[in-house]
């Protein structure tokens, strides 16, 4: 499953009445008592300061972390530092560069990674502006206490909190639910969320800041954080899951995924060829869309289908089709299996009763571009944790992403060199560049990868948990024996960066007459899903070791590795993938690192890529 990749309320306050409560709320949140001594933990390492101009000093001097500087350039005020604190503290306990995203595997690979930051603009969307980091993330952070009225800056309109006039549609980020949860508890979200109509004062869309430091006391500050976190969440993911089922509404995009033969043929195959798994057994459809896979499960002799449909639409259209085919579970009607639900399969028991873990076989396609953008794997594995008997099958119940080196081909430099015979190679290279920071989705072919491929990351849906959505895994590339008939086994081929894919299994494990693969690779037909590219920011040139065992260039030294006169024989590389704080998105960081032949590195500069 893939496809192609607000309101605003102001309100105005007199400005005495604003001076009046900004003195009365925020008292609390000033530095303590003046004998008392606090004690200031670092960011980063474990050591403690005794002011926080010691602290930032330090920063600067052992983490290369310019707190000032990047507050002045940024026009951080209150808001904007105390998000910029909770949101590096955050990071750096989960072994991550607060500046690239990068995952490390340790604290002290973190602190040897840490590096400065080149530049920073001015930008509504910098990863500390999600209200939550509002919550501290440390309980009593004498750091956070020492930002207040004795600050220069302007305490409430500072740049990460404001509207951008760049961008009028200003959005809150979605609240990290894992993150959430050390906030409020569950059952608040869910009170808060089922009376949302009825809270009021929250933190939405556009709002004043000014809104928010109209609280009395800490006490009820904290009170109102926690309805005013619980609504942002609950709207938030309201607004992004209205706009997600509601694309699928379109029927040209049942269309394509219909007619991607490859797809088809998968998920017939798994369902129509392996009858001991579908007879008589009971069958879940989570995302059913026109209810294809429903159709096949009750073709296959599944004596129940519950087919989940969050698109009100097309829950509709699916009840219609399984209606007209004779296979809609009706009261009197005992023959039909079908029975379409609408809603979201985390709001299944509103809607309908299902036993816990009665269900034989749970059925999804849930894949998206890159196997995880659209986040539609969570649905299929809270349905699993819920639902599925013991034992149960999943189709597919494996993943595998694939990475692989792409040259020249790859990109779009050869269309702009000779466009009607003119030299347009300049908007090639402009292309190339931004898509150093945006991935690409398009078709490869196979004749452009310049390295072998190798497997970047495996699921095993029957064991994985959530939070495994998200990981770091290392890869190695080396080049072809001989990229093409025509290139010379002494020449450097240039590697512009690497190509994504996946398969799908659905294994012996379960389907024991007819195992299937579902392949989105190069080296087949092709699918909706495409392939995603990475593009490096600079190619790096390649050559085989025992081509270079025979060339001059193996003798050259004290060279940038991963040029035409020092090839790499390798490369190395560490990509992360992780649910983005905009909810179904993710986020994915790479780092290459070229090897000479005498084993010397080349590292070049982590690059952050969103979808």
């Amino acid at each position: 499953m893939a496809r192609p990749v607000k309101e605003e309320e102001e309100e105005s306050e007199d400005e005495e009445i604003e001076e009046e409560e900004q003195a009365d709320g925020w008292n609390d949140w000033e530095a303590g008592d003046e004998d008392s001594e606090a004690e200031f933990l670092c960011l980063f390492c474990d050591t403690k300061w005794n002011s926080r101009e010691e602290l930032f000093n330090h920063c600067v001097s052992d983490h290369a972390f310019d707190f000032e500087g990047i507050r002045k350039s940024m026009g951080l005020g209150f808001y904007g530092s105390f998000k910029l604190i909770n949101y590096i503290r955050f990071k750096v306990a989960s072994n991550k560069c607060w500046r690239c995203g990068l995952g490390l595997q340790s604290k002290e690979s973190l602190l040897n990674h840490l590096h400065e930051v080149e530049s920073f603009n001015y930008d509504c969307s910098a990863p500390w502006g999600d209200d939550k980091y509002l919550q501290p993330f440390l309980q009593d952070d004498a750091l956070l206490h020492s930002f207040g009225g004795d600050d220069d800056d302007d305490d409430f309109y500072d740049a990460t909190f404001l509207p951008d006039e760049r961008d009028p549609m200003v959005e809150v980020v979605n609240v990290d639910e894992a993150l959430m949860k050390s906030v409020i508890d569950e059952e608040d979200i869910l009170d808060i969320v089922a009376t949302e109509t009825g809270v009021q004062n929250e933190i939405i869309k556009g709002m004043d800041v000014r809104q928010s430091s109209q609280v009395p006391s800490k006490k009820s500050k904290d009170k109102s954080l926690k309805v005013s976190f619980a609504n942002v969440m609950a709207r938030e993911i309201k607004n992004v899951n209205e706009s997600y089922f509601g694309s699928y509404s379109s029927f040209s995009i049942h269309k394509e995924m219909i007619s991607d033969k490859v797809r088809m043929d998968a998920y017939r195959g798994a369902i129509l060829g392996n009858p001991t798994l579908m007879n008589q057994a009971t069958v879940m459809d989570v995302g059913c869309g026109t209810g294809i896979l429903s159709l096949f499960a009750a073709q296959a002799g599944a004596s129940r289908v519950f087919a989940i449909e969050a698109s009100e639409k097309m829950a509709s259209v699916a009840k219609r089709i399984a209606k007209d085919n004779g296979l809609l579970k009706q009261n009197g009607e005992p023959a039909g299996a079908i029975d379409v639900v609408h809603g979201m399969v985390e709001e299944l028991d509103k809607r309908i009763e299902i036993p816990p873990h009665s269900v034989d076989v749970l059925l999804s396609e849930w894949m998206g571009y890159c196997l995880l953008y659209e986040s539609m794997l969570s649905s299929v594995l809270y349905a699993r944790d819920l639902w599925l008997k013991p034992g149960g099958a999943i189709l597919p119940d494996m993943a595998t992403i694939f990475v692989a080196g792409f040259g020249r081909g790859g990109t779009s430099f050869p269309f702009w060199e000779d466009v009607y015979g003119f030299d347009m190679s300049c908007i090639g290279k402009e292309v190339t560049e931004d898509a150093a920071q945006l991935p690409i989705v398009d078709i490869v072919d196979s004749q452009t990868l310049v390295t072998d491929p190798c497997v970047l990351h495996i699921f095993d849906l029957v064991t994985m948990r959530r939070e495994d959505m998200d990981f770091t895994a290392n890869f190695e590339l080396t080049p072809k024996s001989q990229n093409s008939p025509s290139s010379s086994p002494n020449m450097a081929i240039w590697c512009y960066g690497v190509v994504l894919w996946f398969d799908t299994g659905f294994t012996s494990r379960f389907c024991k007459e007819t195992p299937t693969i579902l392949s989105t690779s190069p080296f087949g037909p092709k699918t909706h899903w495409s392939q995603i590219l990475l593009t490096f920011k600079e190619p790096i040139a390649l050559l085989s070791e025992n081509s270079l065992q025979n060339s001059e260039t193996a003798r050259k030294s004290g060279l940038k590795i991963g040029t035409d006169v020092d090839p790499a024989v390798k490369i190395m590389g560490r990509i992360s993938i992780a649910r983005a704080s905009r909810h179904r998105s993710i986020d994915a960081s790479m780092e290459i690192t070229g090897v000479g032949h005498d084993g010397g590195t080349q590292t070049f500069p982590v690059q952050i890529f969103n979808m």
